[in-house]
């Protein structure tokens, strides 16, 4: 999926893939409800790359129904909504996290606030997930 940059909406979609610091990645539970989790991303220009604990329950929702929606927070009033959805998959070729540069400039303040140095969080945070987005919504 290609966001067309020349619009004023698919220009905002694009910055705030690219500055925002939290999205919400909603996978499907095996009873099909609807499981949001706050996720750190690193926009590609085509894919989010995401970092997770490997016990973390999006692991085994995503191997059962690799359909999600990673969502952007809406501004106070209720606007400047961003919602991408597509599938999610386990990226096994991906780089441990603290191999990222882009993904340390990005969160190094975010890893030093929860007491962990780039390679501790790589440790901890060991699966990497890629979310390629087929469709995008919002206003």
């Amino acid at each position: 999926m290609q966001i067309d940059t020349s619009s004023t909406f698919g220009a905002r979609v694009v910055r705030r893939l690219n500055e925002d610091r939290i999205g919400w990645l909603t996978t499907v539970a095996a009873d099909g409800t609807s499981q949001p989790s706050p996720i750190w991303f690193l926009w590609d220009g085509e894919t989010a790359l995401i970092y997770s604990k490997s016990d973390a329950p999006k692991l085994r929702h995503i191997a059962a129904n690799p359909r999600v929606s990673l969502n952007l927070n809406s501004d106070e009033h209720g606007g400047d909504v961003v919602i991408l959805t597509g599938e999610a998959r386990i990226d096994a070729g991906a780089p441990e996290a603290h191999q990222v540069p882009a993904y340390l400039e990005k969160y190094a303040p975010g890893i030093q606030s929860i007491g962990m140095t780039p390679e501790t969080f790589a440790q901890a945070y060991s699966v990497a997930i890629r979310f390629t987005p087929a469709k995008l919504r919002g206003h």
